[in-house]
């Protein structure tokens, strides 16, 4: 992983966590240092010229904090949030952040931090042929989007069921959806997403996937009927 090079972002409001982050930043084999900024906004009218692919973003911030900067972006980089306190880490999760580092940021923490994002970098790039990345029991599942059928959602889980085995993974359906090419799978129910490829059949109520009916959300209907369309005429 020596040869990966992240090219990195500090926005934070504070003028002494910008200089310690981009310290750690610079002493960094794998990453370069590009910029930092004191505020959302200042970040967002820079970003947009710069090809970056990690951003250390703080949470309190004034005029745009950092979940709101997360929502304004259009091309979305790597995001390590960084806060002084833990409440924040539950929202976190349903931005699917790469890390969540508390202040004061102590070296170790930060490596497992720029390892996890080295890691998520490396499966950007295998994600384009075809494959998908996920934690199951502690341990990385390498899944191809072919073999899925469909997604499940169960409370704080979500079941990804294959051609081969069922996956249980903690996340919500709306951040494993974000990962999901819009071309090939549709959301058909708050509990169900579905790979386009795999329906058999149809009606108003339900749709079958491989021979199992999963219910279809009336307002999914139309959805399905568009989607199923263009994915035939490719």
């Amino acid at each position: 992983m020596n040869s990966v090079k992240l090219t990195c972002v500090v926005i934070d409001d504070s003028k002494t966590q910008r200089t310690a982050v981009t310290k750690l930043i610079k002493n960094h084999i794998n990453l370069r240092f590009l910029a930092d900024y004191k505020n959302a906004i200042e970040a967002q009218k820079n970003m947009e010229k710069d090809d970056v692919d990690l951003v250390f973003l703080d949470i309190e911030m004034p005029l745009i904090n950092g979940f709101q900067f997360i929502d304004s972006l259009k091309n979305r980089p790597q995001i390590i949030l960084i806060s002084a306190k833990e409440e924040y880490a539950m929202q976190a999760f349903d931005y699917d952040v790469t890390d969540y580092l508390l202040k004061p940021i102590g070296q170790n923490r930060f490596n497992i931090a720029i390892k996890r994002a080295l890691l998520n970098s490396i499966e950007t790039e295998e994600k384009e042929e075809d494959y998908i990345y996920v934690n199951s029991k502690l341990k990385k599942v390498k899944l191809s989007l072919s073999e899925i059928k469909w997604i499940e959602g169960l409370g704080d889980y979500i079941k990804i069921v294959t051609d081969e085995k069922n996956v249980l993974i903690l996340s919500t359906m709306k951040s494993f959806a974000e990962k999901l090419p819009e071309d090939r799978f549709l959301r058909v129910h708050k509990s169900y997403i579905i790979n386009l490829d795999k329906v058999d059949k149809f009606n108003g109520s339900q749709v079958e996937v491989c021979g199992q009916a999963i219910p279809l959300s009336r307002h999914k209907k139309l959805a399905l009927e568009d989607a199923l369309m263009n994915s035939q005429a490719e």
